[in-house]
C-alpha cells in the first residue's frame, strides 16, 4: 500500500521537477537571445553611430570640390567663407564646440600651455593667445586648446 504511493509521490515530484527544468532551460535562452540582440545593437550603434555626421561632412567635400573648380581670389574666398560657415553649423547640431578661453582662467581639463607672454593689459595668470582652438562635445573636451599664459615681466 504504501510503495503505490511513494510511487505516485515520486512521479509527481518528477512532473513538477521537468516543468520547472524547462521554464528554467527558457528563461535561460531568452535571456541569452537578449544579450545576443543588445550585444548586435550596441554593435550597429558603434558602427553607424556616427552617419549623420558623415552624412553632413559630405556636403563639405562636395564644397570643396567646387572650390577647385572656381577661378579668382574673390570666389575662391567666398567658396572658404561657405564652407567654414557649414563646417560650425555642422559641429553646432552635433554638440562639437570651439572653446574661446582668451582672458579665462587656465584649466588643465580643457588647457595646454604651451608659451607663456608678457602680461600687457591682461591679468597675469590668465589665458592671453590662444594658438590651437580647442573642442568640446557634449560638454566633454576631445580637443585641448594650445593657450599662451600671460606672466608678470621683470618690468612690471
Amino acid at each position: 500500500m504504501l510503495g503505490p504511493l511513494l510511487s505516485m509521490q515520486g512521479q509527481r515530484a518528477l512532473r513538477f521537477h521537468q516543468k520547472y527544468l524547462n521554464l528554467y532551460k527558457r528563461a535561460l535562452a531568452d535571456s541569452d537571445n537578449v544579450r545576443r540582440r543588445t550585444q548586435k545593437f550596441v554593435e550597429d550603434a558603434k558602427l553607424f553611430g556616427i552617419q549623420s555626421f558623415c552624412r553632413d561632412i559630405v556636403e563639405v567635400a562636395d564644397l570643396l570640390e567646387k572650390v577647385e573648380e572656381g577661378d579668382g581670389v574673390q570666389q575662391l574666398t567666398q567658396y572658404m567663407a561657405h564652407i567654414q560657415g557649414r563646417l560650425q553649423d555642422i559641429f553646432t547640431k552635433h554638440g562639437l564646440e570651439k572653446m574661446s578661453p582668451v582672458g579665462s582662467t587656465y584649466d588643465p581639463y580643457q588647457h595646454e600651455i604651451v608659451c607663456h607672454t608678457p602680461a600687457e593689459g591682461v591679468e597675469p595668470g590668465t589665458i592671453a593667445v590662444v594658438k590651437q582652438d580647442g573642442y568640446m562635445l557634449h560638454g566633454r573636451t576631445i580637443r585641448h586648446a594650445h593657450v599662451g599664459i600671460a606672466v608678470k615681466t621683470q618690468e612690471q
